[in-house]
């Protein structure tokens, strides 16, 4: 991945939406990345990517809500039986 300054990209523009083309360039300014400028292709297998990571996770927790609901019906809450109340 190549890095190039938010000036040069300014006046360099055509340039750096062709070479995105074959890889992504993070954008700085004052010295810190502050963007990076990738393909369609790359944005669309990102969001996808992110898109199921959403759907992975749903999934996880709602397979730990049913375990959990299992545990705590067989074996009550832990509060239960050392409560002080």
């Amino acid at each position: 991945m190549i890095t190039i300054t938010s000036v040069e990209a300014q006046s360099r523009f055509g340039e750096l939406i062709d070479r995105a083309q074959r890889e992504p360039i993070a954008v700085t300014r004052r010295g810190r990345t502050v963007a990076y400028v990738v393909s369609e292709h790359e944005m669309r297998e990102l969001a996808d990517l992110k898109r199921r990571e959403g759907t992975d996770k749903s999934a996880t927790l709602a397979k730990t809500l049913a375990a959990w609901n299992d545990f705590n019906a067989k074996h009550g809450a832990f509060a239960d039986e050392h409560s002080t109340l």
